[in-house]
Formats: structure tokens, C-alpha cells, sequence
């Protein structure tokens, strides 16, 4: 290897990112593969009539903001705007568009404070600013985003709930993704029985649309996450580097290891400025406190669309033992959908 080559290949474990609740704020905006995200572009399925429904219930959300018109001249008596539930909550499968429907939402809302982000960069946000200070920062925004939302624990459940509730309050509007009905979050992970008053009260925001339809990364594709052979994977890099792409070169044990070090929410900053990500010996994992840690940085490497180089067990592979019939089962086959098309250039 050249010096040149060497100087683009790098170790994910080399990087300790550090970040700042006014840095979180400010990332709070959609994914670069959604910049131009459009109602029009979305392209809806016509096996799945909900699909349709998604778009048009998105469309009058995103109508229902603006200036209310008078008729009768200046003190004439103004137009009553529609009534809508401050929230839209999407629920459904992974793979069938609700992220690129929230970032049209997001892009067809008023400015110029909006948010878009992913529920845990807003546990983040408060995790760095403090409650009271998260509020205050996000208070008279027009709308919160919020993808790939998940409530993992009796402490998420009641801060997410005051936070949406103090939001809604002061007039933000709230728009969400997951693939649980809000009545139903937390189910499997922790005793959400003791917690149905503020999970009742939380999905009392939103209008719920269940969206259905097949997993759009699994239509033109079908198999397993690519597995390649050393040499290939040698090869693969090799070429990365020549062409000037920044490639990471880890074995599968070292980034899940320098996964525990790293908040989550900082996930995104491994990944700044790499073009192709290179892991080594991949294996099943038995943890699922380490496959959950994967998931999430599976999600930041699918949101940045870095292709993923891989040896040893397919990546789709890599979720052990009872992991995919437990209480986080959506997530690992919305990671398992992502790790295919990432390895297959999809």
C-alpha cells in the first residue's frame, strides 16, 4: 500500500467524536438522501391503498399551516383554519417510505425552525442541555420530526411525553415514524403496563395512519447481505483508496467494541467524511445489548449511504440466538433490510 492509499484508509476505533447540544440542534434536519424529498416523489405502492392514504393525509397536515385569510376586507371576519390533532404518527413496516414521507412533511413545513431527527438524537439533545434547557431550544418550532421512534425504557416513556406535551402546548406540531402503534410502545422491553397513563396521554397527540406494504429494498433484491472473500475485500478496498475515497479498515470485533464507548448519538461523527466502510471477519453476535449498539450505527451508516465491504458471516446473519423473535424483533429486520442493501450497492 502507497502512502498515498494509506493516508484514506482509517480505523472507525481511532475516532472518539465529541459533540454539543447546540451541534445536535443544529444536525436536526433530514438525511442527505432525502435533501429533495417531495409528496411528488414519493412513489406509492398500488397493492397498498394506505400507502396513497399516507400521502394524502401528509399533504392536508402539511396544508393546514399558513396565515388565516380574511374575507371582507381588513376587518373582515377571518377563515377558520382546519381542525387537526396537533401530530401525525406513521406506523408501519420498515421499508415501505415513512422517512422519506416525513421528510416531504418536513420540507413542505414553514420555517425557519423546523427539526428532523431521530428519537435518539432528541434523548441526546436533552441528555447534553438538560431538560428545561431542550425545551427552551426547541419551543416555537413549527415542527418536530421524529423517525424511527422507540421507547426503550420508563425513563424515555416519561420524558418523551412531558417534552411533546410542553411542545404541543406552545403551539409545535409533531410528526412520527415507528414500527409499533403508539399505543403499543415499549411492549416486550419493559413493564409498559405501569406506564399506559403517559403512553396514552403521549399517543392522544396523533392522528395514527398504519401504512403497509413490502420492504422497497427487498423488491429488486432478494439473498443475503454480500459476504466476500478476503482477497476480494482486499481488492475492494484497494480500489476505494486509489480512487481518493477515505475507507475504514476494522475487523467486526474492534467496531463493536469501540461501539460501547460511543454515545449513540455521536455515531454519525465516526462516520464523517468515509466513503466505504471496510469490515473484517464478521460474526454472529450473542449480546443483544452489542447487536442493539449495531443497529443504531447501522441506521447512521444507511442514513450517510456508505457501502459496507464485509468477511466472514453475511451481516443479515449476525442477530443470534432468540434476538429476532423478542421485543426489539423490528428492529433487527429493519437493520437486516439496510445491511443488504448496503453491501449490494442498493
Amino acid at each position: 500500500m502507497t502512502n498515498s492509499q494509506s493516508s484514506v484508509r482509517v480505523s472507525i476505533a481511532d475516532r472518539n467524536p465529541e459533540t454539543t447540544g447546540a451541534e445536535i440542534a443544529a444536525s436536526l434536519t433530514p438525511p442527505p438522501q432525502f435533501t429533495d424529498a417531495s409528496f411528488e416523489s414519493y412513489r406509492p405502492d398500488p397493492a397498498f391503498a394506505s400507502q396513497q392514504e399516507a400521502v394524502e393525509l401528509l399533504s392536508a397536515f402539511a396544508g393546514s399551516w399558513g396565515v388565516t385569510k380574511s374575507s371582507g376586507g381588513f376587518f373582515g371576519r377571518k377563515k377558520k383554519t382546519p381542525d387537526v390533532k396537533p401530530g401525525v404518527y406513521l406506523d408501519g413496516g420498515f421499508g415501505v417510505g415513512k422517512t422519506h414521507l416525513l421528510a416531504a412533511l418536513w420540507h413542505a413545513a414553514p420555517g425557519p425552525r423546523k427539526y428532523f431527527g431521530t428519537f435518539i438524537e432528541y434523548t441526546a439533545l436533552v441528555g447534553a442541555l438538560g431538560y428545561a434547557n431542550a425545551v427552551e431550544s426547541l419551543r416555537g418550532s413549527t415542527l418536530l420530526c421524529i423517525d424511527e421512534f422507540e421507547l426503550d425504557d420508563p425513563g424515555d416513556t416519561m420524558m418523551i411525553t412531558r417534552l411533546l406535551t410542553e411542545l404541543v402546548a406552545s403551539g409545535t406540531r409533531i410528526a412520527a415514524t415507528s414500527n409499533t402503534p403508539p399505543n403499543a410502545l415499549g411492549e416486550g422491553r419493559f413493564a409498559a403496563a405501569d406506564f399506559l397513563r403517559e403512553i396514552h396521554a403521549m399517543s392522544g397527540h396523533f392522528t395514527t395512519l398504519r401504512i403497509d406494504g413490502e420492504d422497497y429494498r427487498r423488491r429488486s433484491m432478494e439473498g443475503h447481505a454480500e459476504a466476500i472473500t478476503p482477497a476480494e475485500y482486499d481488492a475492494r478496498l484497494e480500489g476505494a483508496t486509489s480512487s481518493g475515497l477515505t475507507v475504514t479498515d476494522d475487523s467486526f470485533d474492534t467496531v463493536i467494541t469501540h461501539l460501547a464507548g460511543v454515545h449513540p448519538s455521536r455515531y454519525i461523527k465516526l462516520l464523517a467524511g468515509v466513503g466505504a466502510i471496510g469490515l473484517r471477519d464478521v460474526h454472529e453476535l450473542s449480546s443483544q445489548t452489542e447487536a442493539l449498539r449495531l443497529v443504531a450505527f447501522i441506521d447512521r451508516v444507511y442514513d450517510a449511504q456508505i457501502p459496507i465491504h464485509a468477511t466472514g458471516v453475511p451481516l443479515d446473519e449476525v442477530f443470534g440466538g432468540d434476538m429476532l423473535s423478542g421485543g426489539y424483533r423490528k428492529k433487527y429486520l429493519r437493520a437486516m433490510s439496510r445491511m443488504i442493501a448496503l453491501t449490494r450497492g442498493s
